[in-house]
């Protein structure tokens, strides 16, 4: 008796097999490099090039925390969905060597950011001023930041040595999941 066909699958690559690709791609590039955590710029007494990376990313992340709570400030029905991606970005926050907030309400952000720049920091009034007054438009935006912040994570893997680049690559591979669960249900 022979077997019936397979059930016909879509063709393409599925997102989490492209996601896991990015990845381990990005991972395999942190990998690669061959400078240490010591590397600086040759300034002398200035910060390596490790240590600013680690303060952008850092400040990154810390904009990225304070879109989320403008967007809380003036949606917060949203804020089952969006309380643990905020919580996630705040552990990355802290994985790169920030401050960790003190409070998790969307009013303990000392700066939101309005601008398309993730680390462009803003007054509050600002930043509400500037989230969408439509939750799926504002969903839309949080996951554009999302992308372009894990992007530029991307391409700054090729400047930062090893355990840096690992780190970012990881944050990147988070971000961009982010960006996906963001949109998903605004389809």
């Amino acid at each position: 008796m022979p077997f019936p066909p397979p059930p016909r699958t879509p063709s393409g690559p599925r997102r989490r097999t492209l996601l896991a690709s990015a990845a381990g791609a990005a991972l395999l590039v942190g990998c690669s490099s061959g400078s240490g955590d010591s590397g600086s710029d040759g300034s002398g007494g200035g910060p390596s090039v490790t240590e600013r990376a680690r303060a952008r990313a850092a400040r990154d992340s810390a904009g990225l925390v304070a879109r989320y709570d403008a967007v809380l400030a003036v949606h917060p029905a949203l804020a089952g969905r969006l309380s643990p991606l905020r919580a996630e970005v705040v552990r990355h926050v802290t994985a790169f060597g920030g401050v960790r907030e003190r409070s998790a309400s969307p009013s303990a952000s000392a700066s939101a950011a309005a601008s398309p720049s993730p680390s462009a920091p803003a007054s509050g009034a600002a930043a509400s001023a500037a989230v969408p007054a439509g939750e799926r438009d504002a969903l839309v935006d949080l996951a554009a930041a999302e992308r372009a912040l894990a992007d530029q994570r991307i391409a700054a893997l090729v400047d930062v040595p090893g355990e840096l680049a690992r780190l970012l690559a990881s944050v990147a591979a988070a971000g961009a999941a982010h960006a996906y669960l963001l949109t998903e249900g605004t389809r």
